[in-house]
This record gives C-alpha cells, sequence and structure tokens, in this order.
C-alpha cells in the first residue's frame, strides 16, 4: 500500500496562491504545451484532486548541466515544479541531505511508493568492472539503478548521456556506459536528449505526465513528438539562407557577418531533431545558431563519434534539394541565372513591341500619297 501526498493545489494553497493566479498558471502552462482550449481545464483538474508525484532523481556517470538547465526554466518556474508540481523526494545535487541520511530515503521511497513514483535518471551506467566506474553511496551506481527502476511507475532519462551513451560512450567506451533504455524492459522509459536538453522541455514534460497520467506520444528512439519531431533545419531562421545556397565558407566571413547558413562550417542542424530553433534557451534569449555557432547535434545517437564538429557533413542522403550543399548552390544560381535571362527576355520583348507602331507610323508618314 502506498502513501499519499497533497495535491498540487492544496500547496499553492497553502502558500497563499490566489485562486485566479491559479487558473492562471494553467492557462500558461497549458497553452505553451499545446494543449488547445480544453487543455486549462485538464490541466487545473489534475492540479486540484492528483497527488503530487514521488520523484527520485539519480546522477550516474554525468555532468550534472541536465539538472543546471531543469533549475533554469522560466515557463513553468523550477521552483513550482520543485515545490508544488511533485514530491523531489531525492536529488543529491540540490537536496539538503547528506551520507546516510540521503540514501535511507531512495529505500524509504522504493519501499513506500512501491510502483508509483517516477525514476529521473541523469547520467548513463557504466558495466565495466562491476560498475565501479561509478560510486554512490560506497556502491556501485548500477545497484541503486536497479533497485530504484524495478519499482518505478515509468523512467525519464534526462539528457543525451542517460537516453544514449553521450561522451562516456564514445568509443572506445571503456567503462562500458550504457543508457536507460538498454538497461530496462517492464517500465516505460522516455528519452529526452540533449547536452542538456533545455529547461522548459524538462518541466513541459512533468507537467504533461502529471496532467494526463501517461507518457507524451514517443518516436522510435523513445523521444517525445512535441519536442523532438522536427529537424533543427526545419524551424532555422537561417533556412532560407540554405535554399538560396548562401553559406559561410570561413568564420568572420562577409556570410558569417550576413547571418548566413553555417552548413559548410559543420551545423548538424539538417540531420537533428530538437526543439532548438523554435524554443530557444534562456526563456528563448537564443540558441547555439543564433550565436553564430553551428549545432553539433548533442541530441543525436552517438554525436561524439560523428565528428570533427567544424568539418561539413557528407552529401546528405535526404531529399530534394538537400542531398548536398554543392547542389543547393548550383541550382540555386541556375535558378538566378535562368530567371535573370528570363526577365532580360520579357523585357526586350516589351521594348520591341512599343516601339513597333512608332516604326509603322514614321514609315506610313514617308510613304507618297496614293
Amino acid at each position: 500500500m502506498t502513501k499519499t501526498t497533497q495535491t498540487f493545489y492544496d500547496v499553492l494553497m497553502h502558500r497563499g496562491i490566489s485562486r485566479r493566479d491559479f487558473l492562471g498558471f494553467c492557462a500558461t502552462t497549458a497553452t505553451y504545451l499545446g494543449l488547445g482550449p480544453e487543455g486549462p481545464g485538464l490541466l487545473a483538474h489534475a492540479m486540484e484532486t492528483k497527488p503530487r508525484v514521488p520523484v527520485l532523481w539519480l546522477h550516474g556517470l554525468e555532468c550534472t548541466c541536465c539538472s543546471e538547465s531543469f533549475l533554469r526554466s522560466g515557463h513553468p518556474l523550477a521552483t513550482d515544479i520543485v515545490m508544488s508540481m511533485i514530491s523531489l523526494d531525492y536529488d543529491d545535487t540540490i537536496m539538503a541531505a547528506a551520507g546516510d541520511q540521503a540514501e535511507a530515503i531512495v529505500s524509504d521511497i522504493i519501499r513506500d511508493y512501491r510502483g508509483a513514483y517516477i525514476l529521473a535518471v541523469e547520467g548513463n551506467i557504466p558495466l565495466a568492472n562491476d560498475g565501479m566506474a561509478c560510486i554512490v553511496g560506497g556502491r556501485p551506481f548500477k545497484h541503486q539503478f536497479d533497485e530504484a527502476a524495478k519499482h518505478a511507475k515509468a523512467i525519464i532519462a534526462w539528457g543525451t548521456c542517460a537516453s544514449s551513451g553521450c561522451v562516456q560512450a564514445a568509443k572506445p567506451n571503456p567503462t562500458q556506459a550504457t543508457p536507460v533504455h538498454k538497461l530496462v524492459n517492464h517500465v516505460p522509459v522516455i528519452n529526452v536528449p540533449g547536452c542538456p536538453p533545455i529547461a522548459e522541455v524538462m518541466t513541459s514534460i512533468i507537467s504533461y505526465i502529471l496532467t494526463y497520467e501517461r507518457l507524451p506520444e514517443l518516436d522510435s528512439q523513445l523521444r517525445p513528438k512535441m519536442f523532438y519531431a522536427q529537424r533543427v533545419h526545419d524551424k532555422c531562421y537561417r533556412r532560407a539562407h540554405f535554399d538560396a545556397g548562401q553559406f559561410v565558407e570561413h568564420w568572420d566571413d562577409d556570410g558569417a557577418r550576413q547571418g548566413w547558413c553555417l552548413y559548410k562550417m559543420g551545423c548538424r542542424g539538417p540531420t537533428t531533431y530538437n526543439a532548438c530553433a523554435s524554443m530557444g534557451w534562456n526563456e528563448n534569449t537564443s540558441f547555439p545558431i543564433r550565436s553564430g555557432h553551428g549545432c553539433i547535434g548533442c541530441s543525436e545517437e552517438g554525436f561524439w563519434d560523428r565528428g570533427p564538429f567544424y568539418e561539413r557533413l557528407p552529401n546528405m542522403h535526404q531529399w530534394g534539394v538537400e542531398s548536398n550543399a554543392d547542389k543547393v548552390a548550383a541550382v540555386a544560381a541556375t535558378a538566378l541565372g535562368v530567371a535573370v535571362a528570363t526577365q532580360l527576355g520579357v523585357t526586350l520583348v516589351k521594348r520591341a513591341l512599343h516601339k513597333a507602331p512608332a516604326i509603322e507610323v514614321e514609315r506610313r508618314e514617308g510613304e507618297p500619297p496614293q
């Protein structure tokens, strides 16, 4: 039998938040998630009636960048997520407890909320030498992960480390760093890749799970389609320059100053699925391409082994004019030449037609009267 916790609404009321502000929060969050006109009502109902979800946030082989990103979410605020929407019972990055007291919390949650808690994992699990490359609480992280995953309701794999391995799993992968989904077959797993993922993507996924009590629709790589269904290339503001065959050839050349496409400088936007171009980072302040640096494809599996990062992708095996950048440039140049030639031809014809009547009048005026 599992314990119950307060609802999100209960916590807000205890904090002195008005009903009006609560409904405004639901409307804003539902809009951000794209839930449609019924979204605010559904979200409000979930917040009022469903208990806060217990969450164990474990750390394996990683650099903590996912936690750092999560804490910077603006819509909704990370504080609202942590303090109100979920019951974040364990996260060694931000919790006050330490040592044996902290480790006891993990055992308590597994016992008291068996089958009802969400396991969030940041980082991957090294298997070589019985997991001795990552020690937590005096024992291999692999043992802690196995125990927590066994009785979880669902697992969220935060970041590329947990989703596909990231740099730790780069060749030759001496620690046998292994992503979460390859070690779990009895619990649903959602991959949220990125190094790190966008903050609002992380908080929005938690909001979605709380509202609908299910994972969002996933693609073949277990990524939520609402954020990973389109390539960075598809929404990039430099896309028009790609289609026009206008590419940066050298750092800080005229093309770079004018914001031309960074594909030839190694940008992986055409093969990377993420929401960077549409959502941006730091409350849509910027993203790598907007700041002048090409996408390195950090949300794609094995991206560390696809370098070097500053060499162009070799002939993209895709469709249409995107087969490779040279063809794009050639097509663009040909199209421009055809357009110029066509316009020139039209102009000459118009001029000839305009002059013809005048010439005819002059000829007739010069003829002898009949």
